[in-house]
């Protein structure tokens, strides 16, 4: 007797945990992007935001991805260069990072960008 009562205890605080966290996902859903920070520099013409990557996502994994961009004088993104970040969310900055497109300049240059994902 003591045991269903506890098992029954136990399905209803369970229960009603889910129906308390649930609302919560569905509103961390709803900013499915990084965020870029402007760090000086060259100006971005084109600017491709980067999708947050659905496995981190589900996984709440947060941070800011830190990449140095080395720009062509035409503006193109030739390369990147990692400097720090999460593993889960590094591939989907570098992509968008790569897309982009900056003012034309007299020569190539390095441009730091911070992509954060929250």
């Amino acid at each position: 007797m003591v045991r269903a009562r506890a098992i029954k205890f136990v399905g209803m605080v369970l229960l009603f945990a889910g129906f308390a966290y649930g609302p919560i996902q569905g509103r961390a859903q709803d900013s499915a992007s990084g965020e870029v920070k402007d760090r000086g520099g060259r100006k971005v013409k084109s600017l491709v935001k980067p999708e947050y990557p659905q496995a981190a996502h589900s996984m709440h994994v947060t941070g800011t991805v830190r990449l140095e961009a080395t720009v062509a004088p035409d503006g193109k993104v030739r390369d990147t260069r990692i400097i720090g970040g999460s593993p889960m969310l590094v591939q989907e900055a570098v992509s968008a990072v790569k897309k982009w497109k900056y003012e034309e300049g007299p020569k190539e240059t390095l441009e730091p960008v911070e992509v954060v994902f929250q």
